[in-house]
């Protein structure tokens, strides 16, 4: 497979609008070290944490939802800790946490006979810290992502997939997907009663369908005009984001939402219930009464750090049938502002994928 020098790619100069994303179409091409490998990257899409990343959502100065206007507020503050990680970002930045495509070239210590597998890339790995600790990075934030024509990865985070999905299909899924199973497997979800918030987002959608492969019966929180397509993803039962919910209705929450409404949800629980969560999008500032906490044994989750068989789990629910993906529509990686524009307004369902070539 012949790799060129130079390839196209959307860089990210700084934390901001959507003027920090930049076209360019003579980004060196990177090469891979040991234990390394380049894709040709066919596919990526859009996530939460891309925007949230460039506006600087996860400052600890932000204090609503991700819909506000973060970039325009104390640069310098938002800057030293506006990474998921809470570690300031280096600029220019490829990002795009989703990635598939074919593996083009290998570095050392890696089988040449790689070369050509059709691979998704782990979007959180873990990685050995200076102090031999391990720590999570995210493809595409604290290192360089999908939104290029080719990236690098380290070869045990490039997983061979065999599918007749298409490349878009394949790009719906390591993100999302990841993050729903991550949280179902943290909180060891089985054939439960359980609400799933934001059911019509990328993760939300994913945790429908990864719950319901569980046995579990599933309560989608959504908009009423989303109602029926949340119901073919599997939902037993729609509840409106301002509806009220039965008192410890739940064995589990799965949420992606947060804000004013935590409360509630936390009220939903049965006694020795269990929360989970792995995004804020409401707002990230939540009122908690301990009491309810620990007279009622209830048990509260973060879930961000992923063990190594999250992925190749998802890949035998794609290999067997076991999931679908929801894809909302398809843009250029060119007219990535417009596939941003377009997934901020949350009138999808499902993924908003990015064709990169």
């Amino acid at each position: 497979m012949t790799v060129p020098e130079t390839m196209s790619a959307m860089v990210l100069t700084g934390h901001g609008g959507l003027d920090k994303l930049e076209w360019r179409e003579t980004v060196p091409v990177p090469k891979p070290g040991p234990g390394e490998v380049l894709i040709r990257i066919s596919a990526s899409s859009v996530n939460n944490t891309d925007i949230n990343t460039r506006t600087a959502w996860y400052s600890k100065s932000v204090r609503g939802g991700t819909e506000a206007d973060v970039a325009t507020d104390d640069k310098d503050a938002v800057a030293a800790d506006g990474s998921w990680s809470g570690t300031p970002l280096s600029f220019p930045r490829i990002q795009g946490a989703d990635c598939c495509g074919l593996i083009a070239a290998v570095g050392d210590g890696v089988d040449k006979g790689r070369i050509g597998e059709r691979v998704l890339v782990r979007a959180l790995q873990l990685v050995e810290a200076s102090d031999g600790s391990q720590a999570t990075i995210t493809f595409g934030s604290e290192c360089d992502g999908g939104f290029a024509e080719y990236a690098v990865a380290r070869s045990s985070d490039a997983l061979s997939v065999n599918t007749d999905w298409s490349d878009a299909e394949l790009a719906s899924i390591p993100c999302a997907y990841s993050t729903a199973e991550g949280m179902l497997q943290r909180v060891s979800l089985g054939a439960e009663r359980v609400l799933v918030t934001g059911a019509s987002g990328g993760v939300g959608s994913a945790a429908i369908q990864l719950a319901k492969r569980r046995g579990a019966t599933v309560t989608a929180m959504t908009n009423a005009d989303k109602a029926d397509a949340v119901r073919d993803l599997g939902a037993d039962a729609i509840v409106g984001r301002d509806d009220p919910f039965a008192s410890e209705s739940f064995d589990v929450v799965v949420d992606l939402v947060a804000g004013p409404r935590w409360p509630d949800m936390i009220d939903a629980l049965t006694l020795g219930g269990r929360y989970v969560t792995a995004g804020a999008i409401a707002g990230p500032i939540v009122e908690l009464d301990v009491r309810t906490l620990y007279l009622r044994d209830l048990t509260l989750y973060g879930s961000t750090a992923q063990p190594d068989n999250i992925m190749p789990d998802l890949i035998g629910y794609i290999e067997r049938g076991e999931i679908r993906p929801v894809i909302a529509g398809e843009f250029a990686l060119k007219d990535l502002h417009q596939a941003q524009e377009a997934f901020l307004t949350k009138h999808h369902i499902g993924k908003i994928v990015i064709r990169n070539r």
